[in-house]
Formats: C-alpha cells, sequence, structure tokens
C-alpha cells in the first residue's frame, strides 16, 4: 500500500513540472517535437541498447582525468539526448572542489500545440566518500538534510546493485535516483519523473541506462 501511495502522489505531482527540476541554473534547451515525441505520449517500449559504448569518450576520459577517479559514461540515453560533455544536450557539466561532479543532459519541448514533454537526467560522483551529501531542503529550502532519500529497494543491472531513491533535492527534485557505491565513492544516476514518462517508463529507462554505463578510469599519466 505504502509503494502504491507514493507512486500515485509522485503521478499526481505532474501538475507542478512545468518549470523543471530545481537547482539548475542553466536553461534547458528547448526543441520542437519530432515525430518521436507523439510515440513517447503513446507510451512506446525503448529499444534494447546495444553492447555499451561510450560514444563521447574524451569527454568523459578529461572528466576521469581532472577529478582522479573513476567516472561513469552512459552508453544509451533516450533520444534525442546526446552523452557528449559540452554538446546539445548537456546544460551542467559542473566540478566542485571536493572533486564530486554532476554532469546533466536535459531535453525540452515547448513549442508544439498541444504537447509538451521532458527528458532530464542527471549522472554524479563524489570520490572517496560513501555518505549521501547535505542539501538544503524544507519549506523555505534552509533546513539541512540528506540530498537523496526515501530508499525503495535495489536494481542491479552489469554488476551494478544500485538502491532506488524516490525523493531527492537540487538538481535531482522530481527525480528518480539509482546510488551505488565502487572503489569507496558513492555515484548516482537520476531521470526526472515528468511527461511523456510514468513512473513505469522512468524505471524502465533508468535500468537501460544502468545496464549501458561504461567506467573510464583516469590516465594516472596526467
Amino acid at each position: 500500500m505504502k509503494a502504491l501511495l507514493l507512486t500515485a502522489s509522485l503521478g499526481a505531482a505532474f501538475a507542478l513540472l512545468a518549470a523543471g527540476c530545481g537547482g539548475s541554473s542553466t536553461p534547458a534547451r528547448t526543441t520542437t517535437a519530432s515525430s518521436k515525441l507523439a510515440a513517447y505520449f503513446a507510451g512506446f517500449d525503448p529499444p534494447v541498447p546495444m553492447k555499451a559504448t561510450c560514444t563521447h569518450r574524451v569527454g568523459w576520459q578529461k572528466l576521469a582525468d581532472r577529478i582522479g577517479a573513476d567516472v561513469y559514461c552512459p552508453g544509451w540515453l533516450p533520444d534525442p539526448l546526446t552523452s557528449q560533455i559540452g554538446g546539445r544536450s548537456n546544460n551542467i557539466n559542473q566540478v566542485s572542489k571536493d572533486r564530486s561532479y554532476l554532469e546533466s543532459f536535459i531535453w525540452q519541448d515547448t513549442d508544439t500545440p498541444n504537447l509538451s514533454g521532458e527528458l532530464h537526467v542527471n549522472l554524479r560522483g563524489y570520490p572517496d566518500r560513501t555518505k549521501i551529501p547535505i542539501c538544503l531542503g524544507g519549506v523555505n529550502f534552509n533546513e539541512p538534510m540528506p540530498c537523496f532519500r526515501s530508499p525503495q529497494g535495489f536494481v542491479t543491472e552489469s554488476g551494478i546493485r544500485a538502491r532506488l531513491y524516490t525523493v531527492n533535492l537540487d538538481a535531482d527534485t522530481w527525480h528518480l535516483l539509482l546510488l551505488w557505491h565502487h572503489k569507496g565513492g558513492l555515484y548516482t544516476l537520476s531521470e526526472h519523473l515528468a511527461p511523456p514518462l510514468d513512473y513505469k517508463h522512468v524505471i524502465e529507462y533508468l535500468k537501460l541506462e544502468l545496464r549501458s554505463l561504461v567506467l573510464i578510469a583516469p590516465n594516472r599519466s596526467t
């Protein structure tokens, strides 16, 4: 019953999502919908990715070298997103002083009459730490609390056992998020729960994205 109530409440939240996710200061890229948008709204099943390949490896290798730690490059993202750091879909490319990173990829359609939609995927890494970071939340966004909350179970793909979190803050607000640990670090993958995707399809997408991840180690000579 708890899971059903959670799903229902998340579904009802769609009416509040027109402004997009919280914590993202860069405007989302917008484009007129292609014919595939109608397929999204029809609830199409996403294609199964082929063998995981990091198409835009150069940018992800530079990120790994910059932070001196492993990163995960997404081998598959839902069309029309691309995984190119600095590319048309990449609205946040951020590395903090603690070497943690956030790579955000977003697409929005706001131009097609009677249709609207958003696809938004975030990847984070926190080298040398396993504790969930603290964000500001609450009614006035001044209350320190864990950035990722309400764990709901586990998803396992390609040897990664990730825990699902359904209440998240900052750039992951209104996202479903998968969290796992690797070499003493914490990593996350999240996707926005917003039209044209419902809860079921976001979970399916997260599984495909998790399955497609390519681990990239830093070049120790840099």
